[in-house]
């Protein structure tokens, strides 16, 4: 598979705003202020669509999501797609957007995680176009710890070029910030440490391969269908990085082995596994979870990446090809969107 890198955003640029999944609710509206002004500050204009309501668990109707996505992602004059965040059912558009005109139009990027992995990973494997799996809109106002990119940094970057990241060595402990609350905040509070760590077993790890991924929650839905194929990026290797939202360990378990025999890691390099604060089954531990499906791939395993529903945030580009080093002195992800 050829993949497709949007064109570098300058300012001036338009980006759209849609949920298609959940919307924002009025008590959030000025969260929702403060993010559009921060994407407003790099220089672009932003249009803000008309699926965004908080009032039920989705934005919209499912054909208003899937059209009104679907004109973002064909609109020449939209440069870029962000939703405020995941939600719970962005499943019920795959069947309503209009993929090949999405295929046919100029690229556009994608942006978000959690339920938004529904759509890029899909959109990716579907369309060769490359998508980011980062901070959704919400989240955009915090301002990168050292090592780390945001995706307004990621979208500026043209074909060919290179980008590396490295773990702060601290996280989120806390749980979500109350953005009703506090609805300006922009620095994360970051009041644990933790470093990557290599659950199959020991020894340095060096691995390239194409990255596809996301969300397991969501993607186990979509596994052994066409929207979840990743036969077609295999031929370079695979660097699967998967995710628990928040769902125990005996599901995350389930989810990863129905993922595994429907061919999703076939191909795959390493496995990267987002930090989760998920909870265990009984003695059942997530990273059990992790090794009892995928340990047997005989892959390198690396897990605590930022990658997930803990803050930080470490943008992945699905179809980027990208690197994994884990040593005694080095921890990176470089990325090339080539």
């Amino acid at each position: 598979m050829t993949i497709r890198y949007p064109a570098p955003l300058t300012p001036g640029d338009r980006i759209g705003i849609t949920a298609p999944s959940s919307g924002v609710a009025d008590s959030l509206q000025q969260r929702l202020d403060v993010a559009v002004e921060t994407v407003r500050s790099r220089g672009y204009e932003v249009v803000v669509g008309e699926c965004m309501s908080g009032d039920r668990h989705v934005s919209a109707p499912a054909p208003a999501r899937a059209a009104e996505l679907t004109r973002m992602l064909t609109d020449p004059a939209i440069r870029a797609v962000v939703p405020p965040w995941g939600g719970e059912t962005a499943i019920d558009l795959l069947p309503l957007l209009d993929w090949d005109a999405i295929a046919a139009a100029e690229p556009t990027w994608i942006v978000g995680y959690s339920d938004m992995s529904t759509i890029i990973t899909p959109l990716t494997l579907l369309t060769g176009v490359a998508t980011v799996h980062g901070n959704n809109l919400m989240d955009t106002p915090f301002r990168p710890p050292a090592g780390l990119l945001s995706w307004l940094d990621i979208v500026t970057l043209p074909a060919g070029g290179t980008f590396t990241q490295t773990p702060p060595g601290r996280y989120r402990d806390k749980g979500w910030v109350d953005y009703q609350q506090n609805p300006g905040a922009d620095e994360f509070e970051l009041d644990a440490e933790g470093a990557w760590t290599r659950l199959d077993g020991s020894g340095d790890v060096d691995v390239e391969g194409r990255l596809i991924g996301g969300c397991i929650e969501t993607l186990c839905n979509l596994a052994g269908t066409r929207y979840a194929d990743t036969a077609g990026l295999a031929s370079d290797g695979l660097l699967v990085y998967v995710e628990a939202a928040g769902d125990d360990a005996a599901t995350i378990c389930r989810n990863l082995h129905g993922m595994r025999l429907n061919g999703f890691f076939d191909g795959a390099s390493a496995v990267i596994v987002g930090r989760t604060s998920a909870p265990p089954t009984g003695t059942l531990t997530q990273t059990e979870a992790v090794l009892d499906a995928l340990g047997g791939l005989g892959v390198p395993i690396v897990a605590d990446v930022e990658c997930g529903h803990v803050a930080p945030y470490l943008p992945l580009v699905n179809g980027a090809r990208g690197r994994l080093v884990l040593t005694g002195d080095r921890a990176e992800i470089i990325q090339t969107l080539d």
